[in-house]
């Protein structure tokens, strides 16, 4: 896989954690930059352990499957994707958000939220749980990775580093913003792990 495919692979990877990163920032009434760092550092370190798991798990049995390996990539990108796409077609909820008021106007804050004046704990409890659902799949990108012969140290830091980077500037994003950008970012990011699936199984079969 090219520098840049890993790039964009990477990019699509964060782009849950960047989901969940606008939220945070959504409760926060001041996303100080501690916090931001804090939020890019769990989801970040998570997104570059998991590939790594995967990867030493799929090497065990990779020989044995080298003729479909391909195909076993491109299948689990596009199912990887294809969730991603389909669940940001879901209304955009952040359950995290805290209401000012009894009545709400704002149409962005979920109904069954109370109003409540403590800022989310940025915490190990809190945190771990967040990080670990946003990089399951980065766990199965890790198995691909054994099919393709990557190189997993190179490709678990810059997907870690990455992820941080966005995830951080998702906090902010989303205090300024609202959560309009939540489910856009979750359908590029299926839409570019559906599209490297697609080359992976092109390069293979010498279409492209």
């Amino acid at each position: 896989m090219s520098f840049l495919g890993l790039i964009l692979l990477a990019v699509g990877l964060s782009m849950d954690a960047f989901a969940v990163a606008v939220c945070n920032g959504l409760a926060m009434k001041k996303p100080l930059i501690k916090k931001a760092v804090a939020i890019g550092l769990y989801f970040g370190a998570f997104q570059a352990l998991m590939p790594l798991i995967g990867y030493f798990a799929a090497t065990l049995f990779a020989e044995r499957i080298i003729a479909y390996d391909h195909w076993i990539a491109f299948a689990l990108l596009s199912f990887l994707g294809g969730k991603m796409v389909y669940g940001s077609r879901k209304k955009p909820t952040c359950h995290d958000r805290k209401c000012t008021a009894e009545k709400c106007s704002d149409r962005m804050c979920p109904v069954a939220v109370k109003p409540d004046k403590d800022e989310p704990q940025i915490n190990i409890s809190r945190m771990l749980p967040l990080a670990l659902a946003t990089s399951i799949d980065a766990l199965a990108v890790g198995v691909s990775f054994a099919f393709l012969r990557v190189n997993i140290a190179s490709a678990a830091m810059l997907i870690g580093i990455t992820t941080f980077l966005i995830s951080a500037s998702g906090v902010k994003i989303g205090n300024v913003f609202g959560s309009k950008f939540k489910p856009k970012a979750e359908m590029i990011g299926g839409i570019i792990l559906i599209l490297i699936g697609f080359k992976v199984l092109f390069d293979h079969l010498g279409i492209i």
